[in-house]
């Protein structure tokens, strides 16, 4: 995982619409990235139809914001439809970004443990600089400590 103060390592991936979306596409803006397990759940969607409430907020720190997750464009796309979100979430489906940026770990539900997204945001700056990173965090602290991080940068 990229620390703070490190440069975020680029990447591309497919969008909900299958167009090629690459993290350096933002330079000159913050991005705030967001990890999540799947489209359409219930905290998936608390985090983000929280930055979708607080894009206001949010924009007025001149930031973006893209959501990462495994699920393949067009369940992407559907959930975007249904939730009314005005940013692109990226689809990808071999974990290889998630792996990369300590997003993908054991997990455990009802004693038993599996591989998935770690539910995680970071907010990249303008250069490209990792300036927060919250790994392991609950969808309402990650909308709260994201909105108060762009508040005071």
């Amino acid at each position: 995982m990229p620390n703070v103060g490190e440069m975020a390592p680029d990447f591309e991936l497919q969008n909900q619409d299958g167009k090629t979306v690459k993290l350096s596409d933002f330079r000159g803006s913050k991005v705030l990235l967001f990890a999540y397990p799947k489209a359409g759940t219930s905290g998936c969607t608390v985090q983000a139809c929280g930055f979708r409430d607080n894009f206001p907020q949010i924009s007025t720190s001149n930031a973006v914001v893209l959501g990462l997750s495994p699920d393949e464009p067009a369940a992407l796309a559907k959930w975007i439809a249904k939730e009314n979100l005005g940013y692109d979430l990226l689809s990808d489906p071999d974990h290889g970004i998630l792996e990369a940026w300590d997003a993908w770990g054991e997990k455990s539900m009802y004693g038993k443990k599996y591989m998935g997204v770690i539910r995680s945001h970071w907010i990249i700056g303008e250069d490209g600089t990792v300036l927060d990173a919250q790994v392991k965090v609950s969808p309402k602290k990650s909308i709260e400590k994201a909105l108060k991080f762009l508040a005071s940068d």
